[in-house]
């Protein structure tokens, strides 16, 4: 095993680091979107309640593993999750802290991409004079390799190139290039969002027009921030809120594991994790709320915004409203809030690259240099029918599976397994130690009941979600006894394909059921991809416990 000298820098450089793995695209894009779906301020109470009461105890979780699991030398999950219990089948659950992070980061740095992208061509001035129409079709001719026609051929495939191989250039550098880039990016990114935000409070009806002569900016903050307490007996906002959750503070991933790892014994955990935390939900609460959804609503209109909110507008809409403020403030505004999508995601994906650089220095001796560049070959070979094939559904399968499904799985066993069998009374121990702040005794019950409980709840929710995502009514039926009838999105019935498998039932056309079985073959070969990933990680784990038993470090 290769000893790793690797430390951080400063406390400051690791809460940054941390705070910028946490920070990411769905700070600004995920999290306005779904409050306006699940009705703006009715979802930030169920939102709030569930970062108390399963965001913070995962945070304590992952940093007092990740911080036990490198007094032994381990730095990512398979090794981090053996040391707190032995046992053969652990360290395949640890698995998921590698896999979940190469499969994610493969799509996730084509979105990251498209934030260079939207750089170049905002101070290109490409988008000058374009309708909110022609900024969607400039989009979606930008995801569509083989016709696109913004302008530089193939221009999606090389700025994803490019963007990965500034992500592996900077991970070759260690933790070190990793903080760096954290305190530059994360003040810009701060100063960037509140330049913007101060813009969306401070709008109002300037941005109304003839074709919307009632659009308010107001009317965007006002349904963000208007408490609805009835919203506290509605069970799909709550899995929404919680949901949010895994996106918000990257946790379920091994990331933070990783980064803990590193962590000297004594140092603190309690506040750190605090800290990353609530600069998260600072970014996110306060920042992403007052971008996107105001500034639309200032010049669209709220009913516009309730009808096309989408993950898509960030990149479909915004420009459009950047050009009515003119051609340099146009300018500026495209630079600032693409410029700002960047930062946040690449001190996220930075942070993917670790458990798997940190489990192949452990294991086979790599350095850093070559456990990068490894890193990006196998994100680049996973990810490109991501970029390919993105219309055909293959970068939406990756994000349910590997951005939803895993995050899920592997947070709920983590949580379990430290709570019952590692047991809270070595946890609680972990998470104190070294901790410069008290940490509320009530999290001591909260981490072995409630936390537990809340991830079982979301997991089986994915696992059964109810038809038109209507849950009191589907409980209703449950209990009348006329069953339980399942979405298409639940897992059980994605697993089937079976959305489509309908749509080619009831379709008439046959080019339209030529296209629908086209993308049930692409989505086949995104599984295929998927599981083989996740086998050939579990492969390693396998040669690195046999090395590890030839060497004495590891009993049968």
């Amino acid at each position: 095993m290769s000893k790793s000298n690797e430390a951080w820098g400063s406390r400051i450089g690791l809460i940054l680091a941390m705070a910028g793995n946490a920070v990411g695209l769905g700070n600004f894009l995920r999290f306005p979107v779904q409050a306006v779906q699940n009705g703006g301020g009715a979802f930030i109470i169920p939102y709030l309640v569930c970062f108390l009461l399963m965001g913070i105890p995962l945070l304590f979780i992952e940093w007092s593993s990740g911080r036990f699991g490198g007094k032994f030398g381990n730095h990512s999950t398979p090794y981090i999750l053996d040391s707190m219990v032995k046992g053969r089948v652990l360290k395949y659950i640890g698995v998921f802290g590698i896999f979940t992070n190469i499969a994610v980061v493969s799509y996730y740095t084509y979105i990251e991409s498209w934030t260079m992208s939207y750089v170049y061509h905002s101070l290109k001035g490409t988008f000058n004079g374009m309708s909110q129409g022609d900024v969607a079709g400039f989009f979606n001719s930008y995801t569509d390799i083989a016709h696109s026609t913004t302008g530089i051929p193939y221009e999606a495939v090389w700025f994803y190139i490019l963007c990965l191989i500034i992500n592996v250039y900077i991970l070759s550098k260690g933790l070190k290039g990793i903080e760096k880039v954290a305190k530059i990016g994360m003040p810009l990114l701060i100063l960037f969002g509140v330049i913007l935000a101060v813009r969306g409070y401070t709008l109002g009806t300037s941005g109304a027009s003839s074709m919307f002569p009632n659009a308010n900016a107001w009317d965007g903050l006002n349904f963000l921030w208007t408490p609805q307490y009835s919203s506290l007996l509605d069970l799909k906002v709550w899995m929404a809120a919680a949901g949010q959750i895994f996106f918000t503070l990257s946790v379920g991933m091994g990331t933070i594991h990783c980064y803990a790892a590193y962590l000297k014994t004594k140092d603190d955990i309690a506040l750190n994790a605090l800290s990353a935390g609530f600069m998260n939900e600072f970014v996110e609460v306060v920042l992403g709320s007052a971008i996107v959804i105001p500034i639309a609503a200032g010049y669209l209109g709220l009913d516009w915004v309730l009808n096309n909110a989408s993950f898509g507008m960030a990149f479909q809409t915004m420009p459009y409203l950047f050009e009515q403020w003119g051609p340099f403030l146009a300018t500026m505004g495209g630079f600032m809030w693409f410029g700002l999508l960047f930062f946040a995601g690449i001190t996220s994906s930075l942070a993917m690259g670790t458990p798997w650089m940190g489990f192949m220095r452990d294991e086979f001796g790599w350095n850093s240099n070559k456990g990068a560049w490894t890193f990006g070959a196998l994100a680049l070979i996973m990810g490109l029918p991501t970029v390919f094939f993105y219309q055909q559904g293959v970068f939406d399968e990756y994000d349910y599976w590997a951005g939803t499904v895993s995050l899920v799985v592997f947070a709920m066993l983590e949580t379990i397994l430290f709570s019952w069998i590692f047991g809270m009374k070595k946890g609680w121990k972990e998470i104190t130690d070294g901790a410069d702040v008290k940490v509320p005794t009530i999290y001591k019950f909260i981490i072995k009941f409630i936390t537990p409980l809340m991830l079982i709840v979301v997991f089986l929710g994915a696992l059964f979600s109810p038809l038109n995502n209507d849950w009191s009514g589907n409980l209703k039926s449950l209990f009348s006894g006329n069953g339980w009838n399942l979405a298409n999105s639940s897992i059980i019935k994605t697993i089937t394909q079976s959305g489509l498998k309908e749509q080619i039932a009831t379709a008439t056309d046959s080019v339209i059921i030529q296209g629908l079985e086209d993308k049930m073959f692409y989505i086949s070969m995104a599984r295929i991809l998927l599981i083989s990933l996740f086998i050939f990680i579990s492969l390693l784990v396998y040669l690195a416990y046999n090395k590890r038993v030839k060497e004495g470090r590891e009993t049968l």
